[in-house]
C-alpha cells in the first residue's frame, strides 16, 4: 500500500477507537440520564434544543462549503490562498452567529412559548435549556473553520483524542447530575454547555498553534467568497430543508403525541448514532483524499478511492447494523430500565433508513470535489422538505407515529438514486454498474447473514445466551461474504496484512 492508503488506514483506526469510546460511554450516559431526568424532562430537552438546531442551518450550509473549499486548497499547495480562504470563513461564520442569535431570540423564542407542548410547571426550566443551547450554538457556529482545517490536513488523531476527553466529560456530567441538589434539567444544560466551551478552546488553540493558516486576519477578496458563497448558498438550501425535515419531524411528534414520544425518538437517534459513527468514520478518512484528488485531477485515483469508500462503509455497517436490528428489543431492555414506548419500532427504521444515508454520502462527497452541488441540494432539499407535509397529512387522517419514520426511510432511498445519478453526470467515468452489482451483493450478504438468527429468534426465548450466539453468527457469515463480495481487492490485501499481523504477534 502507498502512503496514501497507509494515512487513510491510519485515521480509520484512531477515528475507530474514538467511536467505540464514545459509543460505550454514550450509551451509559444516556441510560443514566434517562433515569435521573424523567421521560418528560427527557424529551423536553431534546426537542427545546431542537429549536437552536434548526435555526443553526445557516451554519450547515456554509460549513460544508468551508471544508470542501480548504481542502480543495490544500490540494493545489497554495498556502496564501488556503490562509485567505480560512480567515474568510472564519469572518462569514462569525456574521451567521449573529444572525442566529437575533433569529433564536426572536422567532426561535416566539415558537417555544406559543406552539411546543411543554409539560406543566416546566416551562422555567425550559426556557433555561434554550438560553444554555442558544450559547453552545454560537460557539458551534464559529468552530466550523477550526475543525474544518483539522480534518483537511488529515489530523485524525487529535479529532479523536478530543472527542474522548469530550465523551470523558460526559462521564463527569454524570456523576454530577446524580449528585447535584439543583433542577437536574437545568444542571444538565449548564453541564452541557461548560464542557462545549471547554472542548471549543482546546480545538482552537491546537489550530492556531500547528496551522498557520488558522490566524484570523481581514481579508475580502471576490475570487474566494463568490465561489463560496454560491457553493454555500446551494449547500443553505439543502441544509435548510434537511433540518427542515428532523426538526420538524421532531415538532410533529411533540404537537401531535406529546413529550412521550419525543423521548422515544431522541433514545432512537442515540442508537443510531452510534450505528451511523462507526460508518461514518471510514468515509470522514476518505473525504480529504478524494477532494485531493480531484483538486489534483486524478480521476482515476478519485474514482478508486470512492468504490473503496464505499464497500468498506457497507462491510462496516453491516457488521454492527444486523445483530442490532435482530436483536434491539433485548439490547433495549439491557440498556435502559424502562424502555420508552415504541423506540424498538423507531431504531429499526433509523437503521435501515441509515444504510441508504450512508451509501448516498459517498456520491455526495464526489459531487462536493466537483464543486457543482446545484442540482444535488435542489433534488435532495425538495425530497427532505416535502416529508414533513406529508408526515403532517398522516397525523390528521390518524395515522401512527410509526409513519414519519416510513416517509424518512422513503425519502432517504430516493435521495440516493437522485445523487448516484447525478455523480454520474458530473464524473462521467464513473460506472453506475460497478455500484448496482456491489448493492445486489450486499443484499445477498444480508439475506445469507440474518436467516439463522431470524430462526433462532423465532424458536428461542431472549436471552444473553441468544444475543451473544446470533451475534457471533451473524458477524462469521457477514464477515467471510463480504470479504470475497464486498471489499475490493485493495482493501481484501489491507486486510490480510493486518490479520497476519496480529497471528505473527499472538505467535511471538
Amino acid at each position: 500500500m502507498d502512503g496514501g492508503n497507509r494515512r487513510i488506514a491510519k485515521n480509520a483506526v484512531m477515528l475507530y477507537v474514538r467511536m467505540f469510546f464514545t459509543m460505550i460511554v454514550g450509551l451509559y450516559t444516556s441510560r443514566v440520564v434517562l433515569n435521573v431526568l424523567g421521560v418528560e424532562d427527557y424529551g423536553t430537552y431534546g426537542v427545546v434544543g431542537g429549536i437552536v438546531a434548526m435555526i443553526g442551518f445557516i451554519n450547515s450550509s456554509m460549513s460544508g462549503a468551508t471544508s470542501r473549499f480548504l481542502t480543495f486548497e490544500l490540494g493545489k499547495g497554495n498556502e496564501k490562498r488556503l490562509a485567505d480562504t480560512f480567515s474568510s470563513a472564519l469572518i462569514i461564520h462569525i456574521g451567521i452567529a449573529l444572525l442566529v442569535l437575533f433569529l433564536a431570540e426572536t422567532v426561535g423564542l416566539w415558537f417555544l412559548n406559543n406552539k411546543l407542548v411543554i409539560p406543566a410547571g416546566r416551562m422555567p426550566a425550559a426556557q433555561w435549556v434554550y438560553q444554555l443551547s442558544i450559547a453552545s450554538a454560537m460557539l458551534w457556529i464559529t468552530q466550523a473553520p477550526y475543525n474544518a482545517t483539522i480534518i483537511a490536513h488529515e489530523r485524525m488523531d487529535v479529532y479523536a483524542y478530543v472527542e474522548i476527553l469530550n465523551v470523558s466529560l460526559k462521564l463527569l456530567i454524570v456523576y454530577l447530575l446524580s449528585i447535584g441538589n439543583f433542577d437536574k434539567l437545568i444542571l444538565y444544560a449548564f453541564l452541557v454547555f461548560i464542557v462545549s466551551v471547554l472542548i471549543r478552546m482546546i480545538y482552537r488553540i491546537y489550530c492556531v498553534r500547528h496551522f498557520e493558516e488558522s490566524h484570523l486576519h481581514w481579508v475580502w477578496d471576490k475570487s474566494i467568497l463568490k465561489p463560496m458563497l454560491v457553493y454555500s448558498g446551494w449547500n443553505f438550501y439543502g441544509a435548510l430543508c434537511l433540518t427542515t425535515r428532523q426538526q420538524g419531524t421532531n415538532f410533529l411528534i411533540n404537537i401531535f403525541f406529546g413529550v412521550i414520544f419525543n423521548a422515544a425518538s431522541s433514545l432512537a437517534t442515540t442508537i443510531q448514532g452510534v450505528v451511523k459513527g462507526f460508518t461514518y468514520s471510514s468515509t470522514m478518512a476518505f473525504r480529504p483524499p478524494i477532494i485531493k484528488a480531484y483538486a489534483q485531477g486524478s480521476l482515476q485515483e478519485m474514482k478508486r478511492l470512492m468504490k473503496s469508500a464505499m464497500s468498506l462503509a457497507i462491510f462496516l455497517s453491516l457488521l454492527i447494523s444486523l445483530p442490532l436490528y435482530i436483536e434491539i428489543d433485548y439490547v433495549m431492555d439491557l440498556w435502559l430500565v424502562n424502555t420508552p414506548v415504541m423506540a424498538v419500532e423507531f431504531v429499526r427504521l433509523l437503521i435501515v433508513s441509515g444504510f441508504f444515508a450512508l451509501i448516498t454520502l459517498i456520491f455526495t462527497i464526489g459531487i462536493e470535489a466537483t464543486g457543482y452541488n446545484r442540482q444535488m441540494n435542489i433534488y435532495t432539499g425538495s425530497i427532505f422538505m416535502l416529508t414533513i407535509p406529508v408526515m403532517y397529512i398522516f397525523f390528521k387522517l390518524g395515522f401512527g407515529v410509526l409513519y414519519s419514520y416510513y416517509c424518512i426511510l422513503g425519502a432517504n432511498i430516493v435521495i440516493f438514486l437522485s445523487n448516484m445519478v447525478i455523480c454520474k453526470h458530473l464524473v462521467s467515468s464513473l460506472s453506475l454498474t460497478d455500484y448496482m452489482w456491489l448493492f445486489v451483493k450486499s443484499a445477498l450478504v444480508i439475506v445469507v447473514s440474518v436467516l439463522p438468527a431470524i430462526y433462532i429468534v423465532r424458536h428461542y426465548d431472549a436471552s444473553f445466551v441468544r444475543l451473544i450466539v446470533n451475534t457471533a453468527i451473524i458477524l462469521c457469515l457477514c464477515s467471510a461474504l463480504s470479504y470475497w463480495l464486498i471489499l475490493d481487492v485493495s482493501a481484501r490485501s489491507f486486510v490480510r496484512q493486518k490479520v497476519l499481523s496480529v497471528i505473527k504477534k499472538i505467535h511471538k
